[in-house]
């Protein structure tokens, strides 16, 4: 399975800080718990590239 390919999976996505000064992103599916910590420069990153790809998206839905 690639990033390209659609699937019919239903899952929770959590994002918030932790206390110990990290970013988590927490995602529940089913019976599986991903949390997954990143550092507040690392989660900045992250969000460039999601709002990169979002951008990127906009212009392939706007043909």
């Amino acid at each position: 399975m690639g990033i390209d390919t659609e699937r019919e999976i239903e899952a929770n996505l959590q994002i918030g800080p932790t206390d110990a000064g990290m970013v988590r992103i927490y995602i529940e599916s089913g019976s599986v718990e991903i949390p997954m910590d990143f550092s507040p420069d690392d989660a900045d990153e992250i969000a460039e590239e999601i709002m990169a790809a979002a951008k990127r998206a906009r212009t392939m839905t706007n043909r």
